[in-house]
């Protein structure tokens, strides 16, 4: 993995050092020299954070009115340099009473000196929680006078956290009923052509826990994915069970998912942080089950009217119903009066959107409704140019749908006082950039 930093500086306005770290060998002690001729000098701070001189590479952020420099030899990694600066700077205001400037450097040497030995190793940066150092790092800060008070408490029995294993989590939480709420929230965005060919589709989720557990819980959640469920088959030795797999693309996981796990056995285990959390993000391009199907027709008839039918219907199952269905017709600017008539729902010509709105409360599944309007246009000698036919648009919620195939086999909780808990599950799907084109 490449450094993030060889050595970093504070530097006021005028290019004065406030305080420096060196973090290796590989740099000199007076490279902030050359950052100061090349670059301050030069008035080129505002073009580019990151500046290549001679063998070295020098980002730079300004907070307040001090500079923060970072200087590396060798292959460094950019953005997490730039996070360990952005996470710095949190730590010492926390620290600081919220205060990040020149008067709050100087007024702090030895304490900023213990925490950059703290927060990075070897140019590797390290924990950076304020509620974590704050631990066993319990010299506060010299505040300025307007700064605000401290609000944030030791957090009391955090001998994990110390050791930096559950950072996320504090120890001694009690519930009276432990409960856990996942939910599956699903968008889905497709483009499909007037004949009803899907042009592009996908669908992005994200799986959202509330959690109510006391003690330090450890969680397991089995989903059907298809390399999980081949994992799982392959370390019990048995034939995959038949049904619908899915394969996740894009997947990004909350920090305390333990990924090594992961990677060796393809499921999702974790500490959870309490309270509300994403515990991860995923995208599927194929195999989407949507929802709706549109069906539109419009003709134009001469230049003052057109006829317009478009015929919806819900593809999710018959015991479900999706909530909250806007479909926008587009009609040309310069529509004058239109006759609509709907099957369910209700619909009016809107002429701030130049569309026909229709909206409809509740729609069952395995169902479907239909709008015929008749639209009468203004005939203008200027407008010469055709339609350009915008694309139908739709907003839904399917409660207890997912377009994905997502669902969730289990979820396992286990803690040593072994304690009951309840699991309550939820899926959602919604419309993203829903559009048919007409």
């Amino acid at each position: 993995m490449p450094v993030a930093a060889s050595a970093i500086y504070f530097l006021n306005l005028r290019g004065d050092v406030l305080i420096n770290r060196l973090y290796r060998d590989d740099v000199g002690g007076n490279m902030v020299d050359a950052f100061r001729l090349h670059i301050m000098q030069t008035k080129e701070l505002g073009t580019c954070p990151v500046r290549q001189i001679g063998g070295c590479s020098f980002f730079y952020m300004r907070i307040s009115n001090v500079y923060i420099v970072i200087v590396v030899s060798s292959n460094a990694n950019v953005a997490c340099a730039f996070k360990f600066v952005v996470e710095a700077v949190n730590l010492f205001k926390s620290y600081f009473g919220g205060a990040f400037d020149e008067d709050a450097i100087r007024n702090n040497f030895v304490l900023i000196y213990e925490l950059l030995d703290e927060i990075m190793d070897f140019g590797y940066p390290q924990n950076l929680s304020p509620e974590i150092l704050k631990l066993y790092i319990t010299q506060e800060g010299v505040r300025s006078p307007f700064s605000s008070k401290p609000t944030d408490k030791p957090v009391p029995n955090a001998t994990l956290q110390v050791t930096g294993a559950v950072g996320w989590r504090r120890e001694g939480l009690s519930y009276k009923k432990n409960e856990v709420f996942l939910d599956i929230v699903e968008s889905v965005n497709l483009l499909m052509s007037s004949k009803g060919s899907v042009l592009r589709c996908d669908v992005t989720g994200k799986i959202l826990m509330k959690c109510f557990l006391s003690g330090m819980p450890d969680l397991k959640l089995g989903l059907n994915d298809k390399i999980g469920l081949e994992k799982e088959a392959e370390i019990k030795s048995r034939p995959t069970k038949s049904g619908k797999t899915i394969e996740l693309d894009d997947v990004t996981f909350h920090q305390c998912v333990n990924l090594t796990r992961f990677n060796s056995e393809k499921t999702v285990s974790f500490v959870p942080p309490d309270g509300e959390f994403e515990l991860m993000k995923y995208r599927i391009t194929e195999g989407v089950n949507l929802p709706f199907r549109v069906l539109p027709t419009i003709k134009e008839l001469g230049r003052t009217r057109m006829e317009v039918n478009v015929k919806v219907k819900s593809v999710f199952g018959a015991k479900m119903f999706a909530l909250g269905v806007v479909i926008k017709v587009p009609v040309p600017k310069q529509t004058a009066k239109t006759s609509v008539q709907v099957t369910s729902g209700r619909a009016k010509y809107n002429a701030s959107m130049d569309c026909l709105m229709w909206k409809i409360r509740k729609f069952p599944g395995q169902t479907e409704s239909t709008l015929s309007a008749e639209v009468e246009l203004i005939s203008t000698i200027a407008e010469k140019k055709s339609w350009t036919r915008p694309p139908i648009q739709m907003e839904f919620q399917v409660p207890m749908f997912t377009a994905s195939g997502l669902r969730v086999r289990f979820l396992k909780v286990w803690e040593k006082s072994g304690y009951n808990t309840v699991e309550w599950v939820r899926y959602i799907t919604k419309a993203g950039s829903y559009e048919i084109r007409c």
